[in-house]
């Protein structure tokens, strides 16, 4: 398979389980798809994403999917540098996992136009697991698997 074929499937694989399990999430609590994808899309438009509709909705999809595209072409150009990663994807998994999070958590939201919030370790635990299971494990399975 050809390194794009690996980089999409590892991104569309990670991108649909990561908004599955965030998804099923913000249900329990009473948030709407359409929401939790606006709050996606407040990251480039603040909190106008909010009013957008179905339209800011659909930009929140696809920065989703961009940002897993993205994480998954990060992991493959570094693990075809760093052999180590495709020989233990078990282990790559959790720790890139952890990685995204920290990276998405500290980094890009808080620079991103998204309102603030008041932290809350509970969320940022539960975000942790889903980022480790849910985008690191799949995305080095993934590329452990096809790019071989």
């Amino acid at each position: 398979m050809t390194s794009f074929g690996v980089i999409a499937t590892a991104g569309l694989l990670a991108g649909v389980l990561d908004l599955a399990a965030s998804s099923t999430l913000m249900k329990t609590r009473g948030i709407s798809l359409e929401q939790l994808l606006q709050t996606i899309c407040s990251g480039a438009l603040g909190p106008s994403a909010y009013k957008g509709g179905k339209k800011t909705a659909t930009g929140g999809l696809f920065f989703h999917f961009f940002i897993a595209f993205t994480a998954a072409a990060i992991y493959y150009t570094i693990s075809h540098q760093w052999a180590p990663l495709l020989r233990h994807p078990w282990l790559s998994g959790v720790v890139y996992g952890i990685a995204v999070h920290l990276v998405m958590s500290l980094v890009v939201v808080p620079l991103s136009a998204a309102p603030k919030r008041k932290f809350s370790a509970q969320a940022f635990l539960i975000q942790l697991v889903i980022h480790i299971l849910f985008v690191g494990l799949p995305i080095a399975l993934t590329v452990s698997h096809l790019a071989q």
